[in-house]
């Protein structure tokens, strides 16, 4: 994770900014988990995984509850993106840039989330399109908040030819 520079550099961490600019607090759990999820941004996690990965002990330690407030307010301010899986669990990720109109793969047994180009899909700007139509349109009906998720799921290739992970 990327140190914190001094304030009289007038630079703030990535991470710090991130928070900021989301009006949450530069909490070392907050900063940790965000990192984390960051750096590991193409996987989706359940809680217990993430509690697994993120354990230490002394001030590194995170409890659960710590843990489910953080990633629930990093989900609410839309910095995590969290799905529900074929098996009904919530799985959490950095929120990917085209999460609003490119459709994405998500392998069921490795849980990568894989964005699915042009190639694969046709006119990818046609779906962009079909996206913020929709979006507008919801908007205009008085919706506020919204945000749109197109996902394909089942098993990638690597998952399907080798040994599940």
């Amino acid at each position: 994770m990327a140190s914190i520079q001094p304030p009289e550099s007038g630079v703030l961490d990535p991470i710090d900014a991130l928070l900021s600019a989301h009006g949450l607090r530069r909490t070392a759990a907050a900063r940790r988990v965000l990192g984390w999820l960051l750096a590991h941004a193409d996987t989706s996690y359940t809680h217990a995984q993430l509690q697994t990965a993120l354990s230490g002990e002394g001030p590194l330690a995170l409890d659960r509850v710590t843990l489910y407030r953080l990633i629930d307010r990093l989900t609410q301010v839309g910095l995590l993106l969290c799905r529900v899986d074929a098996s009904r669990v919530r799985r959490y990720q950095a929120m990917p840039a085209s999460v609003q109109a490119m459709p994405h793969f998500e392998c069921q047994s490795c849980h990568r989330d894989s964005p699915l180009d042009g190639a694969l899909t046709g006119n990818a700007d046609d779906l962009e399109r079909a996206a913020q139509s929709a979006l507008s349109a919801l908007k205009a009906l008085g919706y506020q908040g919204l945000s749109m998720d197109f996902a394909v799921r089942g098993v990638c290739a690597d998952c399907a030819t080798g040994p599940v992970p």
